[in-house]
């Protein structure tokens, strides 16, 4: 599914690939989002797990990293990647491989791991994926994550009423929850094959939990109340930065979440 979809997102607008290599001051949305409390990453090593097409990978580069390091398991994605390094001269280093091997994929541990939206509800378990990111952080070392807070990910899509329904568990699930959908999260004209996909939730306090149970010591958790795409489809609104909303009272549910650790 993602070596498919890897070059229809690379030539999507929603990407801005072409604006990333054109300006060299500019960082990717979601980067920017995150900018006011992940910091300036002037001098440290940072490793970015589920990079995808690299356009985060490249923009915490332009944050002053002294090296980065993307990891992911779609060859595809991985060569989209280093087609972006490239044409913003940015050097990355990129491996290919699951998550779970990461310690032994990478060879080498960080001061910053970094997860963007969209990467944990792919993942089966949650505990397995903390004690990895414990593994390849230094004494010191820093997780950063935002990613769809697992309230949202129990809603139903669009209703005609209006309405939001809880419709998926709100995590505690061994089995994955099964969809098949021809689109994707941004536009494209590619007809898409492989479209069934499988996902996990994974309840708040369970990676707050995996990640103290890890070593880790819990810095920051903080609520937004905006995700970088469309989540329901014709229920939310555009609040700018590439971030959606629900339209209609979105005090409702909290819609991403931020947390911080650090390895004691």
């Amino acid at each position: 599914m993602w070596d498919e979809r890897a070059p229809a997102h690379l030539a999507s607008p929603g990407y801005c690939v072409a604006r990333l290599v054109d300006d060299p001051q500019y960082i990717s949305d979601t980067v920017a989002f995150d900018l006011p409390r992940l910091g300036r990453l002037d001098g440290l090593d940072v490793v970015h797990l589920q990079c995808h097409i690299g356009t985060d990978t490249v923009s915490l580069a332009r944050l002053g990293a002294r090296s980065v390091t993307g990891l992911d398991l779609s060859s595809a994605s991985l060569v989209a990647a280093a087609s972006v390094a490239q044409r913003c001269g940015i050097e990355v280093r990129l491996v290919e491989g699951d998550v779970y091997s990461a310690a032994e994929l990478l060879g080498e541990t960080y001061d910053v791991v970094y997860t963007g939206i969209g990467a944990i509800n792919w993942l089966p378990d949650i505990r397995g994926w903390a004690q990895v990111v414990a593994d390849v952080l230094r004494p010191g070392g820093r997780l950063f994550i935002r990613d769809a807070h697992p309230m949202m990910n129990t809603l139903a899509q669009a209703r005609p009423d209006g309405l939001l329904v809880v419709e998926y568990p709100y995590g505690g699930h061994t089995e994955p929850l099964c969809f098949n959908e021809s689109g994707t999260y941004v536009e494209t004209d590619v007809v898409l094959v492989e479209t069934e996909s499988y996902e996990w939730n994974h309840r708040l306090s369970d990676i707050v939990q995996a990640v103290i149970d890890a070593g880790l010591v819990v810095r920051q958790l903080v609520d937004h109340d905006s995700v970088p795409w469309e989540f329901l489809d014709g229920q939310m609104e555009q609040i700018g930065g590439g971030e959606w909303r629900i339209a209609d009272r979105p005090e409702r549910v909290p819609h991403s979440f931020t947390l911080q650790a650090v390895k004691a």
